[in-house]
């Protein structure tokens, strides 16, 4: 019998569903990105939802009272392994992606990456930190798109 691999990325719709094209390859990227920045992954879970859902999280857990497009919880319980879930705002990223002049495609893609970059230490605060936070997001998507 053959040992499957097991899976340390989940996607999972909450009250919005989000077609992403080729899941696997996503999954095996994402798991690639964790290896670049020299960090273990455990297991990561992406849950899509609406603005509405998401604006309940941000106000329930970080106390900010306006909408988000990602919330990432580490929910790890050691330095050496990531385990984590990310929330997504499927409308967020559809209105974000409209102001941008991107599709919807990159943008999702954008915010997945965003996530998982939040767990790999990068913040998103600063102006510093932002700048750092987008050259590495432009970095994935150029290597996951090529």
């Amino acid at each position: 019998m053959r040992n499957k691999r097991m899976q340390k990325i989940h996607f999972y719709s909450y009250d919005r569903k989000c077609t992403l094209k080729d899941r696997k390859k996503l999954k095996i990227f994402i798991e690639s990105l964790f290896a670049r920045e020299k960090k273990k992954l455990g297991t990561l879970a992406y849950i899509f939802c609406s603005d509405e859902h998401l604006l309940g999280i941000n106000k329930e857990f970080l106390k900010h009272d306006f909408y988000t497009d990602v919330i990432t919880f580490d929910l790890s319980s050691s330095k050496n392994e990531i385990e984590a879930e990310v929330y997504l705002s499927i409308d967020r990223v559809k209105e974000n992606a409209k102001q941008a002049g991107v599709t919807f495609t990159e943008e999702i893609h954008r915010v997945v990456f965003h996530g998982a970059l939040h767990l790999c230490g990068y913040k998103d605060k600063k102006s510093t930190e932002i700048d750092l936070m987008r050259q590495a997001e432009k970095k994935y998507l150029n290597l996951y798109f090529r």
